[in-house]
């Protein structure tokens, strides 16, 4: 059974896609092809057959001109299925229908929620392209033979489109990362995407209000939205190590000589109900997290009893939140190992796999 998944906008190395997901068809048994448009040339990686359409500079191009040769390829590779990840390729992928070959998108956020946080978007149109988005996409999910959700409500909402929905959450790879092993406090971590809505300014400027000696390390890559400028103008950028992007496995040793893991995400409609994937690797890895108190992260958070959550807006508190894990390391090594255990018996990446594997059972696409 041959499987192609589709991104015009995610890497190649992408966790949910390629890690989690092509990897996991692959080891079933499935013939995997990934495309995508990062012009790195084609590959085969653990099974899965990489195939590179070549990258368009500037965000319409991408839109545009990558979804559409994302398409074309796809098409010529008459695959039994396909798996798209991306918004503008829901059009394209529809065509394929045309072919006979079960669809499924898969929807990683709520993308008229996420419109508000878009700095590239004028605020005055935002609203309204948000209303037309989600009218588009209730025109277009009920055509697919499936939709994935990333979270359970994002799974919710796509039910009342499409009567075929799967969960399949993004957790962490069960042993990806590894507990600490020098519990010495070093540093505060921030990894993922830098940008102003992520809260990094506020995590930055509360650096100044930490006790000294205390640092904080920023480890990827930064948006274009104004954060580069934010940090450096912040009174805490004495006290920040701006590392840039780095491959997992760097990340793996920056998490494990970290005190805690930073993900305080600004109050967005798309922020207050995802399931950010950091928020789980620093599970994982078994450290603390200092987490913006939505209420679904404060239940995962405080439920599990992994961390602190504080107001994400407001700096003093996640400066008290930050030292309070630096001045307690045998109460911060419980916390992590707390997340360590919760990960390892439930929101693991393995057992997702399942729900994905049965319903391409489901669909008819694997046996």
């Amino acid at each position: 059974m041959h499987i192609v998944q589709m991104t015009s906008a995610h890497p190649r190395t992408d966790v949910r896609v390629f890690h989690k997901q092509c990897r996991s068809l692959a080891k079933a048994g499935a013939q995997v092809t990934l495309v995508v448009a990062d012009d790195k040339g084609d590959d085969t990686v653990d099974g899965v057959t990489i195939v590179d359409v070549g990258r368009s500079e500037g965000r319409l191009k991408r839109m545009a001109a990558s979804a559409y040769r994302v398409y074309r390829k796809a098409r010529t590779l008459k695959a039994d299925a396909y798996h798209c990840h991306d918004p503008e390729l829901i059009p394209w992928a529809l065509r394929l229908k045309e072919q006979g070959a079960p669809v499924i998108f898969d929807a990683h956020e709520d993308l008229p929620a996420q419109i508000a946080t878009k700095h590239y978007i004028p605020r005055y149109a935002r609203r309204g392209l948000a209303a037309v988005v989600a009218m588009g996409e209730r025109w277009a999910f009920p055509k697919f033979d499936g939709l994935v959700g990333a979270t359970s409500q994002i799974a919710s909402q796509l039910a009342e489109l499409n009567g075929n929905v799967e969960l399949v959450a993004n957790y962490p790879l069960k042993d990806e990362f590894e507990p600490p092993v020098d519990r010495t406090p070093r540093h505060a971590l921030f990894v993922g995407s830098i940008s102003r809505i992520r809260g990094v300014g506020e995590v930055v400027d509360a650096m100044s209000m930490v006790k000294e000696g205390r640092r904080f390390r920023l480890v990827g890559p930064m948006a274009n939205d104004g954060i580069e400028q934010r940090v450096e103008e912040s009174p805490g950028r004495s006290r920040t190590d701006v590392v840039g992007s780095v491959d997992r496995q760097a990340v793996a040793e920056e998490m494990a000589s970290a005190v805690c893991g930073i993900v305080t995400f600004l109050e967005a409609p798309n922020h207050v109900c995802a399931q950010p994937n950091k928020l789980f690797e620093y599970m994982s890895a078994g450290i603390p997290i200092v987490a913006s108190n939505f209420t679904l992260w404060r239940e995962i958070v405080e439920g599990t009893g992994c961390g602190l959550c504080v107001d994400p807006s407001r700096p003093e508190e996640v400066a008290s939140a930050i030292d309070r894990l630096f001045d307690d390391p045998i109460e911060a090594a419980k916390m992590g190992a707390r997340g360590r255990e919760a990960v390892a018996n439930r929101l693991n990446w393995e057992a997702q796999a399942d729900n994905l594997l049965g319903f391409y059972r489901k669909l008819g696409i694997l046996a």
